[in-house]
């Protein structure tokens, strides 16, 4: 499972990742990834938090789908930066979707976010 040290907790945390940060959506997720203050960033390891609403299903499909999401975060928490905030919202489909297929869309999800950022510290770095 994903480290303990690495589950994000604080409210101030999932809100800043969706309010201030990028957001990449697929049909069985939306992925919002952002930055903690700059003075914090580079000592800290990335954070991970998962929204999995009753839209999804009731209680055991919700529990269900997040052990499931951090089972496919552990693998790939080593792909964020570090100071980073990821927040990954689960939609409705992610209750019937294949293992693979919530890991294709995770990963293109990532990829698209991971991309974005790069693109605007090089811009501006340049």
């Amino acid at each position: 499972m994903l480290p303990s040290s690495s589950r994000m907790r604080r409210g101030e945390e999932f809100n800043s990742a969706v309010r201030k940060g990028g957001r990449s959506g697929r049909p069985t997720l939306v992925a919002h990834l952002g930055m903690r203050a700059p003075d914090r960033r580079a000592a800290e390891p990335p954070l991970v938090g998962f929204v999995v609403s009753r839209a999804v299903g009731g209680a055991v499909v919700r529990n269900r789908v997040k052990r499931r999401l951090r089972h496919l975060m552990r693998d790939r928490l080593g792909r964020l930066p570090r100071g980073s905030l990821l927040v990954v919202r689960a939609n409705p489909p992610a209750a019937s979707a294949r293992s693979e297929r919530l890991a294709a869309e995770l990963d293109a999800a990532l990829d698209r976010l991971l991309r974005r950022r790069e693109s605007s510290t090089t811009r501006l770095e340049g």
